[in-house]
């Protein structure tokens, strides 16, 4: 499938915190919690219906995330409208999350934006 950036629509990240309360297996122990809203300042309706990121670690490893919806939602941005949210990565040394978000507008065009790199830095373990 093909999807076609759609100019005017962005996302931005608005927070990322090291959150150490959140569950994390044993082989990724660190989590990161992370806040990010996506604008739609084009002309066109989209309906958000997917996602899809790309997690790589220093030690080489790379780790791929997709799904529909956006947290269990499928949000409908009219021009000028922001949907925000967090959620987390599980990450088990420093890693970078790159990726991006699916929509569809009225016409069926297939569309989509990318979000901006997320750098995560554990804190060092003594």
């Amino acid at each position: 499938m093909n999807f076609d950036p759609l100019p005017g629509l962005t996302v931005t990240v608005d927070n990322i915190a090291y959150d150490p309360t959140r569950p994390a297996p044993p082989d990724r122990p660190h989590p990161f919690v992370y806040h990010l809203s996506i604008h739609n300042d084009s002309h066109d309706i989209v309906r958000i219906f997917g996602r899809k990121w790309i997690v790589r670690d220093t030690d080489g490893d790379t780790m791929v995330v997709e799904g529909d919806g956006v947290v269990g939602q499928f949000p409908n941005l009219s021009p000028g409208e922001t949907f925000s949210y967090n959620s987390y990565h599980v990450i088990k040394t420093e890693s970078t999350a790159t990726g991006s978000f699916f929509g569809t507008t009225p016409d069926g065009r297939r569309v989509c934006t990318k979000i901006p790199p997320i750098e995560m830095h554990p804190p060092l373990m003594v």
